[in-house]
């Protein structure tokens, strides 16, 4: 693939922080996610040669939009050049969409012995789904070389996995920082560690 792309989570959410799922559905970003937006939209501006080169791509989720539009304004993009795609949107977590993370453990207290527990919601979106969703995006010729994509926690995992050609256990193996991003170029993943204190839990 000849693309270059950096991509990150969204900033930890209010949701994030009390522990409840997402999915499709919202929350604003809390103190310490506007904190995280801004420390990588910095490391992201040191890293640009040449701003103009690059566009920001956005999952059309608020929390999503809320980081892009920090990293832009950090890097020093026009927030309104931002191009929304819904096919880097969350998966949708069906019935579990803003269920507390510790119910479902009191309900189903084996269910997070696998990584991809979250996909065991009633109605959620499948695994296939997302990454037909993602496979199409990096394929799309209309996509700029140059991209910065501000995604999700399971998508990007997702993202990171068809970039690659990981196997069902290896995306789900991954983690799903908040403090960090990826550089996806030249067949390979870098990670890059940003300085931010971040939550204890990581949540969708």
């Amino acid at each position: 693939m000849s693309k270059n792309i950096f991509l990150l989570r969204h900033g930890q959410t209010v949701f994030n922080a009390q522990q409840r799922l997402q999915g499709h559905c919202n929350s604003d970003l809390t103190d310490l996610g506007h904190q995280q937006a801004s420390v990588i939209g910095l490391s992201l501006k040191n890293k640009l040669a040449n701003k103009r080169q690059w566009t920001i791509y956005s999952s059309p989720l608020g929390r999503a939009i809320q980081t892009a539009e920090i990293v832009a304004q950090q890097i020093g993009i026009d927030p309104s050049e931002i191009v929304q795609d819904a096919r880097l949107q969350e998966f949708c977590l069906g019935d579990w969409e803003k269920a507390y993370i510790p119910d479902l453990k009191i309900i189903q207290p084996r269910l997070f012995e696998q990584r991809d527990w979250y996909l065991m919601a009633p109605n959620s979106e499948s695994y296939y789904a997302v990454k037909d969703r993602i496979e199409d995006f990096l394929a799309d010729i209309s996509v700029p070389d140059n991209v910065i994509v501000i995604s999700h926690g399971l998508t990007g995992a997702v993202f990171r996995g068809v970039y690659l050609g990981m196997t069902y256990n290896e995306v789900f193996s991954q983690d799903l920082p908040q403090d960090a991003y990826f550089l996806l170029a030249n067949d390979k993943i870098s990670r890059i560690q940003c300085e931010t204190h971040t939550a204890d839990t990581v949540t969708i």
